[in-house]
């Protein structure tokens, strides 16, 4: 199987922590030239220490997705000094918690800014290099939602499926020119976001962290939570040149949680 991806640049985006920090690093153990994406500058360099580097040349964009505008131009100056992007990883921290008729209209702006708007100005960015190598992987790393709502999570639940359509469009648009766009769905990873819905959970139920933590694992087959590591190996096999022909779909990660095909 080939997941050799030298001579290829990776732009991962929230990859100072957790899931897209674990990506940034499997797709650097399998020589990409790693370009990290997130709003701590002193976490980005730190994270920069931690690739592997044998002959790649990693570097990293600061920005916020709170705010596109900046990120647009970030990048514009980006794509003016960089030579190819062939791998795009669209990871960002999901919305709070909360029912969606709760939800106030700010909430739903914010979430579609950041997960649907930021990702649709790295993709117009970076789409005409992989058009013109002949290779492009865009992977979105969203939520198991898009195939059945979480409940208490209603903003994310919403959001997610918009970004889950929008994939799937752009992966017919795009796959006569070699480029794949799919999905990376996370079941309950161990990540400080699974600990805050864990803690949430616990004192909306009034009941102990651990029994909230219970009642979670009770619901996953595999009876643990996901690494993030096990995430990343998902997303950087479909990074990778044996990946070619999966196009468009919907990969959950889960332990098999979801009790839909």
């Amino acid at each position: 199987m080939n997941l050799n991806l030298e001579g290829k640049r990776a732009v991962v985006c929230g990859s100072t922590d957790g899931i897209g920090k674990a990506i940034a690093l499997e797709l650097s153990r399998n020589g990409a030239s790693i370009t990290l994406i997130a709003r701590n500058e002193d976490k980005l360099k730190e994270t920069i220490k931690e690739l592997t580097s044998l002959n790649q040349g990693h570097d990293y964009i600061q920005a916020d997705f709170d705010h596109p505008d900046d990120l647009k131009k970030a990048i514009d100056r980006y794509c003016e000094s960089v030579g190819s992007v062939e791998v795009l990883v669209n990871n960002t921290g999901g919305p709070a918690g909360g029912k969606a008729i709760d939800a106030d209209l700010e909430e739903y702006r914010i979430a579609f800014n950041r997960h649907l708007i930021c990702n649709q100005i790295l993709a117009k960015a970076f789409t005409p290099m992989m058009i013109t190598t002949g290779y492009g992987r865009i992977i979105n790393i969203i939520s198991t939602s898009v195939k059945s709502p979480i409940p208490g999570l209603g903003v994310s639940n919403t959001i997610r499926g918009a970004v889950a359509n929008w994939a799937k469009t752009l992966a017919n648009e795009l796959a006569q020119h070699g480029i794949t766009v799919n999905n990376v769905l996370p079941g309950a990873t161990s990540t400080a976001r699974l600990e805050s819905i864990i803690n949430n959970k616990a004192a909306k139920l009034g009941i102990s962290k651990d029994e909230a933590e219970s009642a979670m694992l009770a619901e996953i087959p595999a009876a643990r939570f996901a690494s993030s590591e096990e995430i990343a190996a998902a997303a950087c096999f479909l990074a990778s040149p044996s990946a070619a022909y999966i196009n468009g779909v919907n990969l959950p990660v889960d332990g098999g949680r979801l009790s839909c095909l």
